[in-house]
């Protein structure tokens, strides 16, 4: 027994021992090192002693066991259980806010019912752009240009008002005569282009819009540019005996530009880079880029060429026909068929909208202010996220806010004014001129466009106190959309039955 038990442990031995040694053999068979090999074991077996048995290590074996039966727990639990507590997406507890998605998927749709609309359109009335027709919005009398007439004689306001404040900070003028120049001044700066749009025959809408826009741009400025000088000599302690020369028009003899003390900046050059500059408000010193971006200025003056042929086409396109369908249901009083134009008005006329803000408010005052390398390029904020009526009007023009509240607003609170009163005398003025520039070049006073900024009052009080958050956007984007094309069917229907109509019914009866 004892002879065969040793002879059956060496046997075992041998086979062992032979089993390593051919396994070692193979090794370069596979490509692989021994350290290879060595790496490729099993966690807890590093190699084979000499006895031919594996250098086996407790702590790892035990902790190998641990995980797998931890494993196996999990996966049991795993085919047991498959919930747990937790909110669906579209729930406001559930925290998720990535909609990029169902925004694109918006886009996608707003374009297609769009392109089926220019589709239909283009179906039934053919192609209505005709670039040559522009020309007679502007002008009616090849031989008369009262509009350029009167872009050249805006000068002299310009000169009157740098030579009233020369004289002030000389002392040749009391403060009240220079206070009647220049409210004399600013008064005919309103009254007389307005005349001319009303008594000057050849004068077209479109042509006394934009020179009365001109006017109460240049308006505005002269305006600030008045009590900005009036504060200088308040301040000032020590008055200049000799001019010096301006941030905004550096000389040559003095290539590094330095600030401008009163009265200074009381020069032909610092006026008129004022008065082409992108601001309504005057200062002193105006930041300066440091140079001209010559990539962007083009870039800008392409996208000013493009969408003002966009304009011009829409409007031809999309916007008159419109128009014109809608003069019927509004002779007929037809509540329904109106309700159905005013609708399909608003569409093409807030697009028309969002392409002169991004015309006018991004790249043609970046274009100026690039070209005078005007350093503040913030004409607008995100007036899209408005909640209330309010902040969208102190957001979506950044230059007239800026202006009212430097030289409207606050002036009136510091005069004893309450808030309420302060900001509806501001609404009122803003309702002033949006009505000057409406009526005045249709020739006709029907107060629409004043009535609708004044309505803004109570609209703001409504939407501030009841909706807030996204209910408070919605009410804000409905107001643009819906009210805009109320107010544009309501002057097209006046302009056409005082002028259209008259002129249909002498022909009838003749």
């Amino acid at each position: 027994m004892g002879d065969s038990d040793v002879a059956r442990a060496s046997t075992r031995r041998r086979r062992a021992t032979f089993a390593a040694v051919r396994s070692a053999s193979l090794l370069p068979a596979n490509g692989k090192s021994a350290a290879g090999y060595q790496s490729s074991l099993p966690a807890g077996i590093s190699s084979f002693n000499g006895h031919g048995k594996p250098d086996c290590a407790p702590e790892t074996v035990g902790s190998v066991s641990k995980s797998e039966k931890r494993k196996r727990r999990s996966d049991t639990g795993d085919r047991l259980s498959c919930h747990k507590t937790q909110e669906s997406l579209l729930s406001s507890a559930s925290g998720y806010n990535n909609y990029r998605g169902i925004l694109n998927w918006c886009v996608v749709m707003l374009v297609l019912s769009n392109a089926r609309l220019f589709l239909e359109n283009l179906l039934r009335y053919g192609v209505l752009v005709d670039p040559i027709k522009v020309i007679s919005l502007f002008v009616n009398d090849p031989y008369s240009w009262p509009a350029a007439c009167l872009l050249i004689v805006s000068n002299i306001f310009i000169v009157v008002a740098l030579y009233t404040e020369r004289q002030l900070s000389k002392g040749s003028f009391s403060e009240v005569l220079g206070f009647l120049v220049h409210c004399t001044n600013l008064t005919i700066m309103l009254t007389f282009p307005a005349a001319v749009v009303l008594l000057v025959p050849s004068m077209t809408p479109v042509g006394g819009a934009f020179i009365l826009g001109t006017y109460t741009i240049l308006f505005l400025k002269l305006y600030s540019y008045k009590d900005v000088n009036r504060w200088c000599r308040e301040l000032s302690t020590v008055k200049a005996k000799k001019l010096t020369r301006s941030l905004s028009c550096p000389s040559a003899q003095h290539p590094r530009e330095v600030n401008v003390c009163y009265p200074g900046n009381l020069t032909i050059k610092d006026m008129y880079y004022f008065v082409f500059a992108p601001t309504l408000c005057y200062e002193l010193n105006f930041p300066r880029s440091p140079e001209i971006r010559m990539s962007f200025l083009l870039w800008r003056l392409c996208e000013m060429m493009f969408f003002t042929q966009l304009l011009v086409g829409l409007t031809q396109q999309w916007m008159i026909p419109i128009i014109q369908s809608s003069m019927k249901p509004l002779e007929d009083m037809d509540l329904s068929r109106m309700t159905e134009r005013l609708l399909r008005l608003a569409v093409p006329n807030h697009l028309l909208w969002l392409v002169f803000f991004y015309c006018f408010f991004h790249s043609s005052m970046n274009f100026s202010a690039e070209l005078l390398r005007f350093g503040d390029r913030q004409f607008y904020k995100d007036w899209w996220n408005s909640e209330t009526v309010t902040y969208f009007w102190q957001n979506w023009n950044i230059p007239v806010h800026k202006w009212c509240l430097r030289h409207f607003y606050k002036p009136l609170l510091r005069k004893g004014f309450s808030k309420i009163v302060s900001q509806s005398a501001v609404f009122f003025l803003s309702a002033f001129f949006h009505e000057y520039l409406v009526s005045v070049p249709l020739r006709m006073f029907r107060l629409w466009a004043f009535m609708g900024m004044m309505a803004q009052l109570p609209l703001a009080w409504i939407v501030s106190t009841f909706l807030h958050g996204n209910y408070g956007n919605a009410a804000v984007w409905i107001s643009l959309i819906i009210g805009q094309p109320f107010a544009v069917l309501m002057y097209v229907h006046d302009y056409y039955v005082l002028n259209y109509r008259q002129e249909t019914d002498t022909h009838t009866q003749i």
